[in-house]
């Protein structure tokens, strides 16, 4: 049986349930100008056991995608991972600029430096089994 985390922290978040424990470390969105329409969130996912991190939501997009940024040669290419991103047991994932990342699509409202963003992002494990994680991020500024 999954069991869905209602509290959290800003900076952090847990969830468990029988099968895996999933630690969401320093969740953060970067802020927008009024007529961006896209951004991204970033943060440090680790799993005690193998997990794939197939979706996230939040109420401020009308979308969010699971994106990997990567150099080509001199070219820098950004592609969706529409299959997820496998968590390894006990082996940190950095969603960071410039590599793993949510974007934030279809903003419905203005993303201020200051604030936090809900986000929820949704585990499987090999068996088929969901389970949830509600984080809050904070908003940094532009630049950062």
């Amino acid at each position: 049986m999954n069991k869905m985390i209602l509290g959290v922290l800003v900076s952090s978040a847990v969830a468990t349930s029988l099968h895996a424990e999933v630690t969401v470390k320093e969740p953060w969105v970067r802020a927008t100008v009024s007529t961006q329409k896209a951004t991204g969130a970033f943060m440090t996912l680790t799993s005690d056991r193998d997990v794939r991190l197939v979706s996230a939501q939040s109420p401020v997009a009308g979308v969010v995608e699971l994106h990997e940024m990567s150099m080509e040669g001199n070219v820098m290419k950004m592609r969706a991972l529409p299959h997820g991103l496998d968590l390894q047991a006990g082996k940190a994932v950095d969603l960071k600029p410039g590599g793993y990342h949510f974007m934030l699509l279809d903003l419905k409202q203005p993303v201020s430096e200051g604030g936090t963003v809900p986000i929820n992002l949704t585990m499987e494990d090999k068996t088929g089994k969901r389970e949830f994680v509600k984080i809050n991020a904070m908003v940094r500024p532009l630049g950062k």
